[in-house]
């Protein structure tokens, strides 16, 4: 069972208002994002008592990726009660996603 929360113009402030959140944009086209896939899987399943792990198809909801900036992906924003703190593109590892939620 994924821990992994959808987001869309419609949920998405709520969504990232409190506590953390990994927001992953991506498209299911995308190669890496295939890639890291599993690993934000885990990552959910391991920190799903302290942080939220979400992700937004761009390509069904493409203004959340302009509203920011998201040119490349897969892209990581982390939030933390609703303000960006960090900013990351390309796979990453799962302990890197895990620094970033420290």
């Amino acid at each position: 069972m994924s821990h992994i929360q959808y987001l869309d113009e419609n949920n998405f402030e709520a969504a990232i208002a409190q506590g953390k959140v990994l927001v992953d944009f991506f498209a299911d086209w995308c190669g890496p994002c295939k890639a890291l896939s599993p690993i934000l899987d885990q990552l959910a399943q391991e920190l799903k008592e302290t942080a939220v792990i979400a992700k937004v198809d761009i390509t069904k909801d493409d203004s959340l990726a302009v509203k920011y900036e998201v040119t490349s992906i897969p892209t990581l924003l982390v939030f933390e009660n609703g303000k960006l703190k960090h900013r990351t593109t390309g796979i990453k590892d799962l302990n890197t996603l895990k620094a970033l939620l420290a």
